[in-house]
Order: C-alpha cells, then sequence, then structure tokens
C-alpha cells in the first residue's frame, strides 16, 4: 500500500495534516498523524491509517475498505445507515481532562473504549477503576506505543500488548477486553493477523480531528466545524483524552450529534456483529 497518513485536508496541499504520536516527556505522551488516503488494499507492506472526506454526512474512504478489513477482525467503521456513533479516546498520559470526558460521557449514557498504554494503567489506576466502573472499555494501545509493523516475531508482538493486559488485571482483577489500537494507526497484513490470532480486534477510525498539540488546541468553533460536519452514519471517533478542547466541549458536543439524531453506541456490539 501507499504510505498514508491520518485524518484531514490540507486544503493548500490537498493531504491530510501530519504528525505522530510520540513519547515524550511523560511516557506514552502520543502524537498523531494524518495524510489524505489513496483507497488501497490491505497488504503486506507497512501502511498508515488514511481517510478521504468525499460528501459531508457519508462515511469516508479509507485506505483499506470495511469488506477489506473484515477477516482480519479489524474496522474503521459500521457499515450502516443507522446513525450511530461509537466513542473511542487515545490515552497517553493523564492532563486533567480525562475526569471532565468521563463526566460528560456518564452525563449522556454514552459507552466509549480508552485505548491506554501501559504507563497510563500503572500511573491512573483510580482512573482505571472509574472507566471500568461506568460501563467503558479499555482498549489496548501497547506497552511502549512503538511502530508495531516492523515487529515481525508473534513473540514481540505478543509481549508489547501482554504487558498492558497484566497491568489491567493487576489493577482491576479482570481480563482486559481484547480491543488494539495500533500505534500511529501504522499497521500491515502480518500486523493484523498476529492480534487476531492473539484474539484481538483492531480499531481504526472515521472520524478525527487534530487535537493531540498541547501548545495549538483548536477553538471550539474549530473543533466543532470538523466533527459536526464530517460525522456520519456508523462513524467510529477517535477524540484524545489529553485534549483541553475536548474536555471542554465534550458535553456540548454530545448533546449537538444527538440533537442530530445520533446514538451512542459500544463498539463491543460492532465486533460481536
Amino acid at each position: 500500500m501507499k504510505s498514508i497518513q491520518r485524518y484531514l485536508f490540507i486544503p493548500k496541499l490537498f493531504f491530510l495534516f501530519s504528525g505522530m504520536f510520540i513519547l515524550g516527556a511523560q511516557l506514552g505522551k502520543l502524537h498523531a498523524g494524518l495524510r489524505d488516503a489513496i483507497p488501497a488494499s490491505v497488504s503486506s507492506e507497512s501502511d498508515s491509517w488514511g481517510l478521504s472526506f468525499q460528501t459531508e454526512g457519508e462515511r469516508p474512504v479509507g485506505n483499506a475498505s470495511i469488506e477489506e478489513l473484515r477477516p482480519y477482525n479489524a474496522y474503521y467503521a459500521d457499515d450502516t445507515n443507522d446513525k450511530k456513533i461509537y466513542l473511542t479516546f487515545d490515552c497517553g498520559y493523564e492532563n486533567g481532562n480525562t475526569p471532565l470526558i468521563l463526566d460528560a460521557l456518564k452525563k449522556h449514557q454514552a459507552p466509549a473504549v480508552f485505548f491506554v498504554v501501559g504507563n497510563f494503567i500503572s500511573d491512573n489506576p483510580d482512573l482505571i477503576k472509574r472507566i471500568v466502573s461506568e460501563g467503558h472499555i479499555v482498549g489496548n494501545h501497547t506497552m511502549t506505543h512503538p511502530d508495531m509493523s516492523v515487529i515481525s516475531s508473534l513473540d514481540a508482538f505478543r509481549k508489547q500488548l501482554n504487558g498492558v493486559e497484566e497491568l489491567y488485571e493487576s489493577v482491576t482483577g479482570e481480563k482486559m477486553t481484547k480491543f488494539y489500537r495500533p500505534p500511529q494507526g501504522v499497521y500491515s497484513t502480518s500486523n493484523l493477523k498476529m492480534a487476531k490470532d492473539l484474539g484481538y480486534s483492531t480499531f481504526f477510525w472515521s472520524l478525527a480531528y487534530v487535537d493531540w498539540i498541547q501548545n495549538q488546541q483548536p477553538s471550539k468553533d474549530e473543533a466543532f466545524q470538523k466533527l459536526l460536519s464530517r460525522i456520519h452514519p456508523g462513524a467510529i471517533v477517535l477524540l484524545h483524552n489529553t485534549s483541553t478542547t475536548n474536555g471542554q466541549i465534550l458535553d456540548e458536543l454530545l448533546t449537538k450529534w444527538e440533537d442530530m439524531d445520533y446514538q451512542f453506541h459500544s463498539l463491543k456490539e460492532l465486533s460481536e456483529t
């Protein structure tokens, strides 16, 4: 596949903004990257998840289709015309916004999946317990957020996922739900197959925006412009827990989506289907 990075158009270049999650001063301080996607089928080469938004209110085109991802128990959206939204949050570290996010989710009775790296669990056991107690799912974003597509050994791949599982079980006393999101959205056929062989479902996304840059947070209006115009039936929404904007707007955002007749569903429903 051609190398493709994440989500939104840069009008001047007709590409998507690019960037990536990296481990900064705190481990797991994630960045994400994006560039306009050119549709292509899943291949054995390393690739980065990307989207092309073509018609407002309709599902964007991914660089692999729903049908091409399905054999690997991988998803980027629900193939439906029903106004369903699946909320997900990528969590690299905690800076005070996750409680606000949880408050908004609770108010709207909206289930979500929090994809966490290893240090997020070890640094925030009480938050993990709250996430679980309020009916959400903690997903696996690997121990150290590496480029998983370059890992050729199943044992090495398993180690990145097992480390998070063990931390989760030590905090909650429960087995982890086997939901996986590749760091940076980078993946390959063998990557997806290894995740499936380990019992995991892999989740990409069909809606996200540039919300992870701490000193360049989008304004409320900028966030709403992206998140309201590009919502669509069956959307898997990716937001970042570190975003101050997300913490401030989530209650209102969920209200606006409800006003558009959308309902919030759990990814567990999609994976079980």
